[in-house]
């Protein structure tokens, strides 16, 4: 193996080490995402439990829990165990007038196999806080870290069942076991407390990657100093901010279709 501990170039070199993440590996995925079970409220289930119809209106993103761990006989390999947390808005019909508006939580769960390199030395850090000691970090074992990127799901399609009717039914979840920041979303979510249960269809788009923290030597021309001043209103005159702003144009003629199927528009540099 080659010697690489001396890298890093002197003040007189055109480059610089600097510590980054580097990915190892990564993917995507596009799916459809049935029959997943929505906790109301006990507001909402009251609600729910008069209803005659009920349509899926959107889908937003709270929160993705992951967790890696290493994949045994497969050196190098790591699952990445991914929970998703979604909250869920819909429209119930109780009879002919205006529907009603309600949200509440859904989750999904997957688990990915990527590679993610060896490493077994441990890392020290430290975090500094002002006016006390020094933050200790200490990582046991030099695992990579996982990050994931999704948008907003796609809101396909809701069911409204019976409550004793769990032919749809994928597990459930225990909703007295929630992340704190999950919980803060919402008010107490309830199991089972009504006559009726919602199940919602989604599309989900996700991107996993699996990183780790390498030193890499990069070329530096010069530092990244900005050169536009910073723009703002003051209290004597807060018109000459306004005036410096653009007329909002495309907001009073929407793009014709042509412009979304354009080659411009639709170009892609990820090869």
């Amino acid at each position: 193996m080659s010697e690489k501990l001396n890298c890093c170039p002197n003040d007189s070199g055109n480059g610089v080490c600097i510590q980054t993440d580097k990915i190892y590996d990564s993917c995507r995925d596009k799916e459809c995402i049935e029959n997943l079970r929505v906790y109301l409220t006990e507001a909402g289930q009251q609600i729910l439990d008069r209803a005659i119809n009920v349509k899926f209106k959107k889908a937003e993103i709270i929160w993705v829990y992951s967790d890696v761990e290493a994949v045994p006989f497969n050196n190098g390999y790591f699952t990445v165990d991914l929970k998703f947390f979604f909250r869920i808005k819909l429209d119930v019909f109780c009879g002919v007038g205006q529907p009603t508006c309600i949200e509440g939580l859904a989750t999904f769960d997957k688990k990915v196999i990527l590679f993610g390199s060896e490493g077994s030395a441990k890392v020290f850090t430290s975090k500094y806080k002002p006016d006390e000691s020094d933050t200790q970090l200490w990582q046991k074992t030099n695992l990579p870290k996982a990050q994931i990127e999704v948008v907003d799901p796609i809101a396909l399609a809701a069911r409204l069942v019976e409550g004793n009717n769990c032919d749809c039914c994928c597990g459930e979840t225990d909703v007295n076991s929630l992340p704190e920041c999950v919980c803060r979303v919402f008010d107490d979510l309830i199991v089972d407390n009504g006559t009726k249960r919602v199940y919602v269809t989604l599309g989900l788009f996700t991107i996993t990657r699996i990183m780790r923290k390498v030193q890499l030597v990069v070329p530096v021309i010069d530092f990244c100093i900005p050169e536009n001043e910073c723009i703002a209103s003051t209290e004597n005159n807060p018109c000459e901010l306004f005036e410096r702003l653009t007329f909002p144009v495309d907001e009073f003629f929407p793009p014709e279709r042509n412009h979304f199927d354009s080659p411009d528009y639709n170009n892609c540099c990820c090869n």
